[in-house]
């Protein structure tokens, strides 16, 4: 492994659930000598509660609230590795912070790999609501126009992640010039 540079901002991962943004985010900050951090997991270690636990309770509105606070608190750091919750790169004023102060990196990938990686996971709040299928689906036409902005895209496959990362790495090589 050739030594790399260390990216100058936090890599911000941005995509659905189910597109790899933490399996390939936690490869990709080993890889670069980064802290990786999920950002649904530093919610809950703040809020003391799950991801569904606080949709339920407080609604998507407070949750998007407090998300936004932990990810400007993590882009105020230094750089990172950060793999950011499907909905965050929605959220307008979340996605200005990702925007300004990290470099965003969209793994974007097709229906069946996103419906054959969610399967069975429960933890999903948005895929409670009815079908997987259908919800994701709705979810790519809402959301992909949007993801599309971000600074990179990399297709996330059905490969080994460590393939992923490569692929990640190229672009980011690409885009730093």
């Amino acid at each position: 492994m050739t030594e790399r540079p260390v990216p100058p901002k936090t890599i911000a991962f941005v995509g659905l659930m189910g597109a790899g943004k933490s399996c390939v985010g936690r490869r990709l900050a080993v890889r670069l000598g980064l802290p990786f951090v999920d950002v649904d997991a530093e919610i809950e270690a703040a809020a003391g509660l799950t991801v569904s636990e606080i949709f339920s309770r407080y609604g998507e509105p407070a949750f998007r609230d407090g998300e936004r606070k932990v990810v400007a608190r993590l882009l105020d750091g230094p750089p990172l590795v950060l793999a950011t919750g499907g909905g965050a790169f929605m959220d307008p004023a979340t996605r200005r912070l990702i925007s300004d102060k990290a470099i965003s990196v969209w793994l974007s990938a097709d229906l069946d790999l996103l419906v054959k990686r969610t399967a069975g996971r429960d933890h999903r709040p948005l895929l409670k609501a009815g079908d997987p299928r259908v919800i994701l689906g709705r979810l790519i036409e809402q959301r992909y126009p949007v993801y599309a902005q971000a600074d990179i895209t990399v297709e996330s496959r059905d490969q080994p992640p460590e393939q992923t990362v490569e692929a990640v790495l190229r672009a980011l090589d690409q885009h730093l010039g």
